[in-house]
């Protein structure tokens, strides 16, 4: 784990420098992109969908009329803007204090911390609410309970809850959906289409999700564009889809793409995962002396971050393929973006490489046939070690 602190000793740079994420929360959003620029990373946020409240909706004001009129034996409250969002509402309608005195009478469980706080700043006290924050754990706890003809309300959190209603009404539970508001794709969807491409162009290196409807409106934007096979193809090899919990992943796992998850389903651990990860997975090879470390749009050598430009990372993620090897400039023009046939721009995008890297030794030229990584192999098994 990497600690928020700098410790003495420790590189300048954040564990996350070099590394490009993704961000697709509407939600907390700002806080997500602080704590990853925190350690170091470059952030891409688009939000995947945005929330409507339904304060003017038949189906919320048919719902909580319901519940006045007929007291729920357990009420469970899944996030504080939508348990906020229904007693603004039915304040709204003038039924606010015939709401609240209701919930008074029930057994008023909260899904975690935040939760908790918008149902005590609305003068109410939860009877539970489970440490993980996790819904399965507090379907769980009613099950364990028994629900067989008692009346549960349940805040639902933009779309309907997967598995939850349904083992509730299976365990002959008697389920009043309370549903406060809806995820709908956002208006402008230029920042989404930007940070698909940049996905499938594998210009990321990890993609975060905070709620399924976010992982569900990326897959569903990409499927409208025909991008759908080749988003499944990057999030499979080469981007890493982050998840910030396992309800969060279902849209993806039903695509058969795999995701990482931490232990505690919250922004920090999130955070902290990719921290983990995103180093892991870089390529770190031993080259002329040096331990040279390949990131997204970055290069440490010797510990040291080197920014690169895009085409300078295009060659040598070419180069480090084959380390050791000749690569003919044919192929490496190939591997650059937009380069045409012009085997100049090889030349010209090398000698900024080199300059990037600090370290013009890394990269040797091979007279009439091309370019090579300066490999060391007898520095292996040190390496391997390190």
């Amino acid at each position: 784990m990497y600690d928020e602190e700098q410790q003495p000793g420790a590189p300048e740079h954040g564990p996350l420098a070099g590394f490009t994420v993704g961000v697709t929360a509407a939600r907390r959003a700002d806080e997500l992109g602080a704590l990853l620029q925190r350690r170091g990373a470059a952030v891409l946020h688009a939000p995947a969908l945005r929330i409507v409240p339904l304060a003017d909706d038949s189906e919320l004001l048919a719902a909580t009329k319901e519940i006045i009129d007929q007291v729920p034996d357990v009420v469970v409250a899944t996030t504080a803007i939508g348990f906020r969002g229904w007693i603004e509402a039915a304040d709204g309608w003038g039924l606010g204090e015939h709401l609240l005195g209701r919930l008074r009478g029930a057994e008023l469980l909260a899904r975690g911390p935040k939760v908790k706080g918008a149902i005590r700043a609305a003068g109410l006290t939860e009877e539970w609410s489970p440490s993980s924050e996790s819904l399965a754990e507090v379907l769980d706890r009613l099950l364990q309970e028994g629900v067989d003809g008692r009346r549960v309300a349940v805040q639902l959190h933009g779309e309907p809850l997967p598995g939850f209603v349904e083992s509730l009404r299976a365990g002959g539970a008697e389920v009043v959906p309370v549903p406060v508001y809806r995820w709908m794709p956002p208006e402008d969807i230029t920042p989404l289409d930007r940070l698909l491409d940049a996905t499938v162009n594998r210009a990321l290196d990890a993609l975060s999700f905070t709620s399924a409807p976010a992982a569900a409106s990326l897959l569903t934007r990409a499927e409208d564009r025909g991008l759908l096979p080749e988003l499944l193809s990057a999030l499979a090899h080469d981007v890493l889809p982050a998840c910030v919990g396992p309800v969060t992943a279902i849209p993806l796992q039903a695509h058969g793409v795999d995701t990482v998850q931490p232990e505690r389903f919250r922004l920090g651990p999130l955070v902290q995962l990719l921290c983990q990860e995103l180093p892991g997975r870089a390529r770190a090879l031993p080259v002329a002396g040096h331990r040279v470390e390949i990131r997204g749009h970055a290069v440490l050598v010797d510990g040291a971050l080197k920014p690169v430009p895009p085409a300078g990372m295009a060659l040598l993620r070419a180069l480090s393929r084959r380390p050791g090897w000749v690569v003919p400039r044919a192929d490496l023009l190939r591997a650059l973006p937009g380069a045409g046939r012009d085997e100049h721009a090889v030349e010209t995008a090398m000698a900024r490489l080199r300059t990037a890297l600090g370290a013009p030794k890394l990269i040797q030229t091979v007279v009439k046939r091309g370019y090579r990584l300066a490999l060391d192999p007898a520095s292996d098994a040190k390496y391997a070690d390190a």
